[in-house]
């Protein structure tokens, strides 16, 4: 009768083993996971920051190499994070991201070219600016009028149309538009 007892109080140990290694197991990979998936986030905003780095380069250069009045000119425009802002008002095209990640030293503005970055602290989160400023040169115009456009996240890319509408007052007027 003594060995029936004792085979029950091994069958009932190896369950408690289990629970107990699957317990362990569960917290190492939470664990981990904690720790990872912010590096992972950094690393997607900073593949989001450089594509629309990219986007503001070639929407610089469509407007530079547009050629004559009545020249237009198409791009798609895919926003996957943040938001990206014609604003006429003020002849800039802005992209704006709330991220993890910080690209350049937070509070200074740094020149990549045409464009400027700024990373500005906000709490855990940092806000990126990255910003084109055409005032000198062009005159920017959203569907013909002096307004901001906010292009904002979507699954599919945006299609915007740069037109050079000719010269007023010794700037040359790009006009963006949207299907």
């Amino acid at each position: 009768m003594k060995r029936k007892s004792f085979s029950k109080n091994i069958r009932g140990q190896v369950w408690v083993e289990t629970v107990i290694y699957l317990l362990i197991a569960f917290v190492m990979m939470g664990l981990v996971l904690s720790f990872i998936r912010p590096k992972i986030e950094e690393l997607r905003d900073k593949a989001i920051i450089e594509q629309s780095l990219e986007i503001i380069k070639d929407m610089d250069n469509l407007i530079i190499t547009i050629g004559s009045p009545g020249n237009k000119r198409l791009i798609e425009v895919g926003v996957r994070k943040g938001e990206l802002v014609i604003d006429s008002l003020s002849d800039k095209i802005t992209f704006k991201m709330d991220s993890r990640y910080m690209y350049t030293e937070p509070g200074k503005v740094v020149d990549i070219g045409n464009i400027q970055a700024l990373t500005e602290e906000n709490g855990k989160n940092s806000e990126i600016t990255l910003e084109r400023d055409f005032s000198d040169e062009y005159n920017i115009t959203y569907k013909g009028e002096e307004s901001i456009k906010t292009f904002a996240k979507v699954s599919a890319p945006y299609r915007i149309f740069i037109t050079n509408e000719g010269e007023l007052s010794n700037k040359i007027v790009i006009n963006f538009d949207t299907e």
